[in-house]
């Protein structure tokens, strides 16, 4: 039996176990990449590991989240991460040079290679046929000091995409209709294969805004062939050596199969406050918009820019409307300043912020309050624009261009004839703001601010863990919920004490304090619990404050890894009628004194004097990890 995309590029990488889905896996990692709200962490973890140079064939550190500088947080962040890159042998992309994303995508991403990321919007590259998969900053550090990455071997889902896009149809519609079939949580556990005659239509740039947004999905990853649209691309980059043929075998297998006419897609929006809440924009109707923002790592690119610039030509963004644009790289931001299409952007009344992530994880530019937003990126979870109250909408760059000029949502084929974007033959390539480490790291001086502090220690779970049910939680829990997003959060990723007083404090601004007070203590989910960023913080804060384990009726896998990672137990309830029993303040009581010994194990909950049944799923290696006290002890132990 042939194999697909994902089986020829993990077996190709294969170090451990059996390439069986439910069955734990590990493979060699080829590249990494971190970018600064969650580098920071990643290397002083690296660190802890007392490796002294990378392993890996590449790694690239990105400053494109924390680049809002209203203090000297994020700035001590940059100077630490640019002379850590220099000490350990790390590419260096400066602040402005881009979102990682889609400058790993232009330059350094290459078909058949395996690529780690601690941002969960790594599959992006999957748009030219890596392997790349999100993870947690620890992940990151254990892969570039050479360990394999460790993650269950998913089921394989084969989309294919039959005919061509209709006009003011783009790649964001595409994605938004897999989110409208699969939902939140369709992906989980799976790695999604793009297929079919469709795909040729689509541009690189455009098959990356649909991987990338596979994370919305839960998805391990999302992937694409590497075939001869990827080959112009890659041309265009002046990078066609880093071209290989990438194709499913004729007879490979998939666990489902899904087909989309692509002639059938009509603009999508996904609604508050989730990316999966997904309705036909003319069937949303015109209602009021007062803020449109385009870009993101999801639709940056040069042609989704240069379709928006097209788009408001000779036009003004409507009085009630703000527009503020982002280009996702420099290379991106120089083309349309070389070609006028900047002076269009200018002329209409656009803002044009820096190439950076911004907007999208809430560094400026929040909505008015109660306000409406369309923004092009890829999550609208509740609050994370920076308002609370904001209602926050996801659209396709045509949608949000057509919507700045009316005021309301807007279907983009009001506009009439469609415009045509020719994909350049060859990008301007330059690469001035992108360091290469120095042969030898003698003499490098590792440079920290104040704010960053050292890496919190987990510690090793007692025999019996009898602790309180801190907090009770529903569905969908994200990561922004549990270690906010935004400009007033962000620039403490690197102080772990300063940023666990804001945990969970969207939901309940007590729960630091009371944590604090009760020592140690247990938190009780729903469905999909930690779905979202990658961000190990969301785990790192509540291990500071004595969580030891977190019950859910079912968990994100990024979130997962992390909990187990920093050794707080992540328990999923055999019955999942036994979530309505547990309230807030119940003693629980886990005996671990079998060391795991058992999938199941019994918890008894001492205030109401009733017990129940859990699972821990954990494999060998994930028991000794939580065993140990967290993932940097375990490796540790075996460098």
């Amino acid at each position: 039996m042939g194999m697909n995309l994902a089986e020829k590029i993990i077996a190709s990488h294969l170090v451990e176990g059996r390439m069986v889905p439910g069955e734990e896996i590990g493979i060699r990692i080829d590249q990494t990449l971190t970018q600064d709200a969650t580098g920071t962490m990643a290397y002083l973890e690296f660190e802890a590991l007392g490796i002294d140079r990378v392993r890996t064939k590449l790694s690239v550190s990105y400053v494109d989240h924390n680049t809002l500088q209203t203090g000297f947080e994020n700035a001590d962040d940059h100077r630490f991460l640019q002379s850590i890159a220099a000490k350990y042998g790390i590419i260096f992309s400066r602040p402005g040079n881009g979102i990682c994303h889609q400058v790993h995508l232009e330059r350094f991403a290459a078909p058949g290679t395996t690529l780690l990321g601690s941002d969960s919007h790594t599959p992006t590259a999957g748009g030219i046929g890596a392997l790349a998969i999100g993870a947690g900053g620890l992940e990151v550090a254990v892969a570039m000091a050479g360990g394999p990455f460790y993650f269950t071997m998913p089921e394989v889902i084969r989309i294919n995409l039959h005919g061509r896009l209709s006009p003011w149809v783009s790649a964001k519609d595409v994605i938004l209709e897999v989110l409208r079939i699969l939902t939140v949580k369709g992906g989980v556990g799976k790695i999604i294969e793009y297929g079919g005659e469709g795909v040729k239509t689509l541009s690189v740039p455009e098959r990356a805004t649909i991987a990338n947004m596979g994370a919305e999905l839960g998805a391990t990853t999302s992937i694409f062939p590497s075939d001869e649209v990827t080959l112009a691309f890659l041309k265009a980059q002046g990078r066609e050596k880093d071209w290989v043929e990438l194709l499913p075998d004729p007879d490979a297998r998939y666990s489902r199969i899904i087909d989309i006419d692509l002639s059938s897609l009509e603009p999508l929006v996904a609604k508050p406050h989730m990316p999966d809440n997904v309705a036909k924009v003319r069937e949303v109707g015109p209602i009021k918009v007062d803020q449109v923002a385009i870009g993101s790592c999801t639709n940056s690119s040069y042609i989704d820019l240069m379709r928006v610039a097209a788009i408001l030509k000779g036009k003004r963004v409507h009085p009630e409307v703000s527009l503020v644009i982002s280009p996702g790289s420099r290379q991106v931001f120089y083309l349309l300043a070389q070609n006028g299409a900047l002076a269009d952007l200018i002329a209409s009344g656009a803002r044009i912020l820096e190439c950076a992530c911004g907007p999208c994880i809430g560094m400026g530019q929040a909505p008015p309050s109660g306000g409406v937003s369309l923004r092009t990126f890829n999550r609208n979870f509740r609050g994370r624009s920076g308002t609370a109250d904001a209602l926050v909408y996801l659209a396709s760059p045509e949608t949000a261009a057509a919507t700045a000029l009316t005021g309301v949502l807007t279907d983009p084929r009001e506009l009439g004839e469609p415009i045509s974007i020719a994909f350049p033959e060859r990008f301007p390539v330059d690469d001035g703001l992108i360091l290469y480490p120095p042969a030898s790291s003698e003499g490098v001086e590792i440079k920290r601010g104040p704010n960053i502090k050292p890496l919190p220690q987990a510690q090793p779970l007692p025999e019996v863990i009898s602790a309180p049910v801190l907090l009770k939680v529903g569905d969908n829990i994200t990561t922004d919920d549990i270690s906010p997003a935004g400009a007033k959060y962000l620039p403490l990723r690197s102080n772990i004490p300063a940023l666990a007083e804001h945990a969970f404090e969207g939901i309940d601004p007590t729960f630091a304090r009371r944590a604090k007070e009760a020592g140690q203590g247990v938190i009780v989910g729903g469905q999909n619990y930690g779905q979202g960023s990658s961000r190990e913080h969301a785990a790192l804060c509540p291990m500071y404050l004595g969580i030891k384990a977190v019950i859910a009726k079912s968990f994100a896998r990024i979130h997962r890894s992390n909990l187990i990672n920093f050794g707080i137990l992540p328990l999923t309830f055999v019955e999942e009628k036994d979530y309505d029993d547990i309230q807030p303040g119940d003693q629980l009581i886990i005996d671990l004194k079998d060391r795991l010994g058992g999938e199941v194990l019994t918890i008894r909950n001492a205030t109401r004097g009733t017990s129940f049944k859990v699972r821990h799923n954990l494999s060998p290696r994930q028991k000794e990890i939580i065993l140990a006290g967290g993932l940097l002890n375990y490796t540790k132990k075996k460098l």
